[in-house]
């Protein structure tokens, strides 16, 4: 039965809950005026992201009244049932724009990548936390084939969408993971020694022409100005328009001349700068890493090995993405299609971030010792 402890009311993250909420807010205005187009009413990119937002809230409410520790076992079955999905999208699902990355749901279109970088997380979190390798002598090379199996299968199918950014994702979700374990020097100069030749391998064999063009694109934005390069200079233009204390709110002229490409999604942070300036991007960004840097507190004060794997895992998750999205933005990583989490517009990576964040702070009511709820 059901067993209810006082405690988790007590041990609630408020600070975590109200930070979330004060992020949405910043995002929810930021979309109003990416997507505006004169008028009172919003746009209904909008209210489909605000409806998403209103659904991942209630999805936490439903998720903390689960111990976490649960997900040390159903997380393998998710890992099943992602995987099928994600061979159902890369091999039956129609292609659009010459990617295959969506399921229609109907009211919904479900990009099963998203949920598969949380999943992956939770079953590397129960490897690592059931693991028998001693701490002492740390992880051999053939100590890390599951983990690598685990992230190997997701990373095949995504590749194959084709969808590069959210594969790598995945590699280094595994990498940061990991290296939080102690390694063995054997390993690590082994890991090391193979990353050269698969390079070299994925530029020559693995990689498409316009993929190729991306990274060749970062590297030279203005030898491109008129196609590749266009995104990445408009986005420099955007962010140092801004100044220091932006333009104002719906007056940011890049956004809303429609300069700037992809402005609600993987570039919504441009429209941010342009309008808010240093002064506004410093307060999401202070706001932001302070969501993170309370999710690693979580970690270090977890009750057990897996809810401290998983809390930092689902901090790796949010901080990779986001740092790869903003350097991606001031041109100093190729467009790649990361999204900025709870930022971009996109309901799948937004539901993906809120559970992650729900997750956390389900680890955190129950950070005190001998702590165990039961349901049947």
């Amino acid at each position: 039965m059901f067993r209810f402890d006082r405690r988790l009311i007590t041990n609630f993250d408020w600070v975590m809950l109200l930070i979330l909420i004060f992020i949405s807010a910043m995002a929810m205005v930021n979309l109003y005026s990416s997507t505006w187009r004169g008028g009172p009413v919003g746009s209904p990119i909008f209210y489909k992201q605000l409806y998403m937002y209103l659904v991942g809230f209630a999805l936490i409410l439903v998720i903390v009244s689960f111990d976490y520790s649960e997900l040390e076992l159903f997380g393998y079955i998710f890992y099943v049932l992602i995987i099928l999905t994600l061979a159902y999208t890369t091999f039956f699902v129609d292609t659009v724009a010459g990617t295959q990355r969506w399921i229609k749901l109907g009211f919904f279109n479900l990009q099963p990548s998203e949920p598969a970088k949380l999943i992956l997380v939770i079953v590397l979190a129960a490897h690592y936390s059931n693991d028998k390798v001693s701490l002492q002598k740390g992880y051999g090379l053939l100590d890390l084939l599951k983990p690598a199996l685990l992230t190997m299968v997701p990373f095949i199918l995504i590749f194959k969408q084709p969808d590069l950014g959210t594969a790598l994702m995945l590699i280094i979700l595994l990498v940061s993971m990991t290296l939080l374990l102690k390694l063995r020097k054997s390993a690590i100069i082994s890991i090391l020694a193979t990353t050269i030749p698969i390079a070299f391998i994925g530029w020559n064999f693995l990689l498409k022409a316009y993929q190729k063009r991306r990274i060749l694109t970062f590297l030279n934005p203005e030898g491109d100005k008129a196609n590749h390069g266009y995104q990445i200079m408009q986005s420099k233009i955007a962010v140092g328009s801004g100044q220091s204390f932006g333009k104002g709110f719906l007056e940011g002229t890049q956004g809303h001349l429609q300069f700037l490409p992809e402005r609600h999604t993987d570039f919504a942070f441009s429209v941010w700068g342009e309008e808010w300036g240093f002064t506004g991007c410093l307060i999401f960004l202070g706001c932001y890493f302070f969501m993170l840097a309370w999710g690693i507190l979580t970690a270090i004060t977890a009750r057990d090995k897996f809810g401290m794997m998983m809390a930092f895992g689902l901090v790796m998750l949010i901080f990779w993405q986001a740092v790869i999205n903003l350097f991606m933005i001031m041109g100093l990583l190729p467009v790649v299609g990361i999204p900025l989490p709870l930022f971009s517009y996109g309901g799948s990576s937004l539901l993906t971030t809120i559970i992650s964040i729900g997750i956390l702070i389900s680890i955190r009511m129950r950070g005190f010792p001998d702590q165990s709820l039961h349901h049947s």
